[in-house]
């Protein structure tokens, strides 16, 4: 009997020896890589599903134009390198609008730069009955000069190229415009955006001048209930 209890006591102390290195490891037998390990992959991907949810939940549906791309190269010991340019215009389709421009090595990268850029640089521009512009104008930047007009209901959007990306994306349905001296997209971009800074609604020349807006509306030798009427009909 005391051979069987000595041959019995190594027995029962070798699953402790060998158990105690296996909890240390984890129940798959790894290093410290357990289920609840805060840097694997799935958490990661669950984090970045969230913040991209909360991203389109907060935000607003844009409307995004890509007007131009353009191809450089790089003269380097080694040959050529080759990257992209691209010029793209955001907007809201409600007023408010903008543009930028982004470099890259890869056309895709280039886009979601400008697309960033133009987001960061967006204005509000004051529409007329939500589909035109309150006043003509006019801008000029380099060798481009650009004229925008308002227009009546069924006109819609005269423009072309640059031009109308940015009418488009604004929300503008009916506008006359003329562009004069260069063809070079990023200079009409920045004249045509030199000319819509410069609008203005009859509310906020009320509001500067310390006026009601049937005032204003009345100095072309409208009559008073009319001038009344279109005032209430102002929404910008």
């Amino acid at each position: 009997m005391a051979d069987e209890v000595q041959n019995e006591a190594p027995a029962a102390e070798a699953p402790a020896t060998e158990g105690a290195p296996r909890e240390a490891r984890g129940p798959r037998g790894g290093r410290g890589r357990g289920g609840n390990d805060n840097r694997g992959g799935g958490n990661r991907r669950n984090d970045r599903g969230r913040r991209d949810n909360n991203r389109e939940e907060g935000g607003e549906e844009l409307v995004e134009k890509l007007v131009h791309i353009n191809r450089v190269s790089k003269t380097v010991k080694g040959g050529k390198r080759f990257g992209f340019a691209a010029l793209v215009v955001v907007g809201d389709g409600s007023g408010r609008v903008g543009f930028g421009h982004g470099k890259a090595r890869e056309v895709p990268e280039a886009i979601s730069k400008a697309t960033a850029a133009a987001k960061k640089a967006m204005i509000r521009v004051p529409l007329k009955d939500g589909r035109t512009l309150h006043h003509d104008g006019m801008g000029h930047f380099g060798a481009g000069r650009v004229y925008v007009r308002t227009a009546p209901a069924g006109t819609g959007i005269i423009a072309g190229g640059p031009m109308r990306a940015v009418f488009e994306s604004l929300g503008v349905h009916d506008v006359v415009t003329k562009s004069v001296g260069t063809s070079n997209p990023y200079n009409m971009i920045r004249a045509t955006f030199e000319a819509l800074g410069e609008q203005t609604s009859p509310r906020s020349v009320a509001q500067r001048r310390g006026k009601k807006i049937a005032d204003l509306l009345r100095r072309g030798g409208a009559s008073i209930e009319a001038a009344e009427a279109d005032a209430a009909a102002v929404v910008e």
